[in-house]
């Protein structure tokens, strides 16, 4: 299972498989690195969903995103239009004539994609669930109990002949990004951006305490605080008096170049955090229900603060003693204090390579 998979030269053609989510997609953006590194010549795609695309669109390192609408084809059962475009979506995965492609994954959906390429070599790993390496002609042996998402990609790396390193995140955001969020915000103001949205109710810190930082960010540390995310972001603003609101406000490549400036990061366990993990930003972030070893901000430890409970973490959306006491005993003071750790570099790891 550890061994490399021989390639007699360079592949042509090779397609990642990774839709889905942003904090999952962002994770996998070293192996792109690499391929793009060892392989210069190569037509390199990306299958990803449409919430997740901005993180590749115009990618420096891409020759093609390939949209998966996954909520227009999960209408295909009852919608002839969007059942014909799930059956052309399926025939162009042959078209492409892909020779490699890897599934990062790991699902019955996207390992059925991965067949459905037809290419002689896909590469899957031995955490695919839901019978995904049915149809993967290669596994290579990972450890999802106790590896990092982005250990467990880079080990699918190693297997191809790429290495491990160095590990770079290279985001495709531009200059023109950057202008449109300098625009936004107050000049030469220092600034902190709060991340207080989750997908989880169960990884939310609670919104009043984000509420009870803002002052404190100002008088003790000097930062402005700045609310971002989605809509559902925007929804919050109304407790965070004070606050530049620019939730809502911007697309993916805009927050990325919102957070490369910033000058701290506080943030749910959520995918714009690990995106600020990967500018190698001041940060701290709030963990409950998931697993900081397995999904946290990669080789930034010294930025996660938790309570670590008994039943911490739960892995679990919805908590079962309905008390969210994993998150709601983070205490204000003890963020602030990392906050505080975070920028003066207090055990801030420097050597990991990272580039916007």
């Amino acid at each position: 299972m550890n061994a490399t998979l021989p390639l007699i030269g360079p592949p042509e053609r090779v397609l990642i498989i990774k839709p889905s989510a942003i904090g999952d997609v962002v994770h996998a953006l070293p192996v792109l690195n690499l391929m793009r590194n060892h392989w210069p010549t190569a037509r390199i795609s990306w299958l990803v969903t449409p919430a997740c695309a901005g993180l590749l669109e115009g990618h420096p390192q891409l020759d093609e995103v390939i949209l998966f609408d996954r909520k227009r084809f999960g209408k295909s059962w009852r919608s002839l239009s969007a059942f014909r475009e799930l059956s052309a979506f399926n025939r162009s995965l042959k078209s492409h004539k892909f020779d490699l492609v890897i599934d990062l994954q790991g699902l019955l959906r996207s390992g059925w994609m991965s067949w459905r390429t037809h290419a002689r070599a896909r590469i899957g790993a031995t955490d695919a669930r839901e019978f995904a390496w049915l149809f993967h002609t290669h596994r290579v042996a990972v450890d999802p109990a106790n590896q990092h998402a982005t250990d467990r990609y880079l080990a699918v790396a190693e297997f191809l002949g790429l290495g491990r390193s160095p590990v770079e995140y290279v985001f495709p955001t531009t200059d023109e990004d950057r202008r449109f969020i300098e625009g936004l915000l107050p000049v030469d103001e220092p600034f902190a951006v709060l991340l207080p949205a989750s997908n989880w109710a169960t990884k939310q810190w609670p919104i009043e305490r984000f509420a009870e930082l803002v002052q404190p960010l100002k008088d003790r540390l000097g930062l402005r605080s700045v609310l971002a995310g989605g809509p559902d972001a925007a929804s919050l603003a109304p407790v965070l008096p004070g606050v530049i609101n620019l939730a809502g406000k911007t697309n993916l490549r805009q927050l990325t170049a919102l957070l490369e400036r910033a000058n701290l990061v506080i943030a749910n366990d959520t995918g714009p955090m690990h995106i600020a993990a990967a500018l190698g930003r001041p940060l701290v972030t709030m963990y409950g229900p998931t697993s900081p070893v397995r999904t946290g901000p990669y080789q930034r430890m010294e930025s996660v603060v938790r309570t670590g409970i008994e039943c911490s973490p739960c892995l679990s959306r919805k908590c079962s003693l309905v008390h969210h006491k994993c998150m709601r005993d983070l205490g204000t003071d003890m963020v602030l204090h990392a906050c505080e750790q975070q920028l003066r570099g207090d055990q801030l790891q420097t050597s990991l390579p990272v580039i916007g």
